[in-house]
């Protein structure tokens, strides 16, 4: 080891040709990190602190709404982690630029799990690179969060709120809300995405490598186990109903145009349970709803 090394204390090492100190988050020597309120360590002087940092974290949040803009098969969304993490590593450009080169690149890696919460593992992995933690634990890092964000994601939207919304939407102009309803859940759904993408990106940010935890102590665990119960009644309530009001026009007892679609309901468990794989509720479903339109066209 050179004197440049060994100047650099135990936890040394080189970047750019020279010493720079990897402490831990605010030890003596610590690259300037993301410090919190209650942290009790005060940042050195042009470092990160939760204030001058805001512009960065709205920059970042933004820049999460529209995380699946460079979708590739290559890296997902990569490419969009990496667009939305640039204004979050800033200030690390300024503190050790070599950092800063290598943060950027690992930030654009391959990355896939559901775009409402990959501010978690944006977060965690910006906090982790102002902290001085080894590349390779932050490349651990986002591989673990992967498949476990994809899947509370998946399950809270696309098999929760996704059904919920649009049932609600259903029965609304069934009992003739009009337009306007469309409108209202469209709001009400981007409002919810926008809390839960600014809720992941701060937990991160707080949280840094342990925010394993704190998703197991949050909400969103709760959240996932609940809400298959309330999407599966809503969705039950509203195809009855949304069948009864399209085929009032050409069954004009209310009764029987409740029956036809209730058939139509047992006609799609029919296929699912005994047609095999091939027959998945989304297939069933959007054959019964061509069929339904079809008959509707041209049923004088």
């Amino acid at each position: 080891m050179g004197a440049a090394a060994a100047d650099a204390g135990p936890r040394g090492r080189r970047v750019g040709g020279r010493a720079v100190r990897c402490a831990s988050h605010g030890g003596p020597g610590a690259t300037p990190g993301l410090v919190g309120p209650r942290s009790g360590h005060r940042p050195a002087r042009g470092g990160w602190t939760w204030g001058s940092g805001m512009r960065g974290r709205g920059r970042a949040l933004l820049r999460l709404l529209a995380v699946q803009g460079a979708w590739s098969y290559e890296r997902m969304i990569g490419v969009g982690m990496g667009y939305a993490a640039q204004p979050l590593l800033g200030d690390l450009e300024t503190t050790d630029p070599g950092r800063h080169r290598e943060a950027t690149a690992r930030s654009s890696e391959f990355f896939n799990c559901h775009p409402y919460l990959a501010g978690l593992a944006l977060g965690a992995s910006a906090r982790a690179e102002y902290d001085g933690v080894p590349a390779a634990q932050i490349r651990r890092l986002r591989t673990a969060l992967c498949s476990p964000l994809g899947a509370l994601g998946d399950q809270l939207f696309w098999a929760g709120l996704v059904p919920v919304m649009m049932s609600l939407a259903l029965v609304g102009i069934a009992l003739g809300a009009g337009a306007w309803i469309l409108a209202l859940i469209v709001v009400l759904y981007n409002l919810v995405r926008l809390f839960v993408t600014r809720w992941a990106l701060v937990t991160g940010l707080e949280t840094g490598m342990q925010v394993g935890t704190a998703i197991s102590s949050s909400w969103l665990p709760t959240a996932v186990s609940r809400i298959s119960g309330p999407a599966g009644f809503v969705g039950g309530f509203a195809l009855p109903v949304a069948g009864a009001w399209l085929l009032a026009p050409y069954v004009p007892d209310v009764g029987a145009a409740a029956l036809v679609a209730g058939a139509s309901g047992v006609i799609a468990l029919a296929a699912r349970r005994w047609g095999g794989s091939r027959w998945s509720s989304l297939r069933v479903g959007l054959l019964l709803a061509v069929l339904t339109l079809l008959w509707t066209r041209f049923t004088p």
